[in-house]
């Protein structure tokens, strides 16, 4: 009798915590709202460190591959620096030939390359990082598919390497915990040009991104906010119709952020 007691017991465990789950799972309201009205598709994760509360819209896309497109300078920063390819302080010589975007045609350092999305400056690490140490610290990170394709100069922008929102957040969940293979000297410099905002009730860490070599355009914003009482990671991806669609990543997330109640 007892052993069907417990094994009653266990299922209704079983049962409730499928339910749970599921309806954390749920495509979230709030969220759905702040897409639609205005007029794009994608996808939001946001996930709290103290609380463990989880917010989604679109699981579906939430859990597809996608080319991590210049988010990828966030683990890409940390394997320059560990490589001594860069430094904090250095300066990217400019080899004075167009590079496609005027901010881009100037001598950069680490953090103008990473807020600016300088693809020719990360283009210049790879020229120092052999194709076996970037597959050797892929698979540390456990950072997507872990591939980087034929060419090695662009593999986070060719569709090699490719990422979910949800491993998006669990990677952010690491380095906010210094729970990487990385000298913490480097991850805090890293930390450190994440920085998009701080004020006195929040700081806010992210990275863009812009995938466009493929028949559907993605835009990301990932990161997280650190505020009194918790810290949240987020990933949100779009899909983008030309760059007037690209303040919309980091607008859609901040509005998540606020209806949410986490920052005013």
């Amino acid at each position: 009798m007892s052993i069907k007691i417990n094994l009653s017991k266990i299922k209704l465990f079983l049962f409730i915590t499928f339910v749970f789950n599921s309806f954390l799972m749920a495509s979230d309201s709030d969220l759905e709202n702040i897409f639609k009205n205005k007029n794009i598709e994608g996808t939001l994760v946001l996930e709290s460190l103290n609380t463990k509360k989880f917010y989604i819209y679109n699981e579906k896309r939430a859990e597809t591959l996608l080319s991590p497109a210049s988010t990828f300078k966030i683990p890409h920063t940390l394997m320059a620096l560990n490589e001594g390819v860069i430094r904090a302080d250095s300066i990217i010589f400019w080899d004075k030939t167009d590079k496609g975007m005027t901010p881009w045609n100037k001598d950069q350092t680490l953090e103008s390359a990473f807020k600016l999305s300088c693809v020719w400056c990360y283009k210049e690490f790879t020229l120092k990082i052999a194709a076996s140490k970037y597959k050797e610290y892929l698979e540390k990170l456990n950072y997507g598919n872990k591939a980087i394709g034929q060419d090695v100069s662009d593999f986070w922008l060719d569709g090699s390497l490719k990422i979910t929102a949800f491993e998006q957040v669990h990677f952010l969940k690491k380095l906010y915990k210094n729970d990487l293979p990385f000298e913490i000297e480097n991850i805090n410099t890293l930390k450190n040009i994440m920085i998009e905002e701080k004020n006195e009730n929040f700081i806010l860490r992210a990275k863009s991104g812009w995938s466009t070599r493929f028949e559907s355009e993605s835009g990301w914003y990932v990161g997280y906010i650190e505020t009194k009482d918790d810290v949240w990671f987020f990933a949100t991806n779009i899909i983008t119709h030309g760059m007037k669609d690209l303040p919309l990543r980091k607008e859609i997330t901040m509005e998540a952020l606020k209806i949410k109640g986490i920052i005013n």
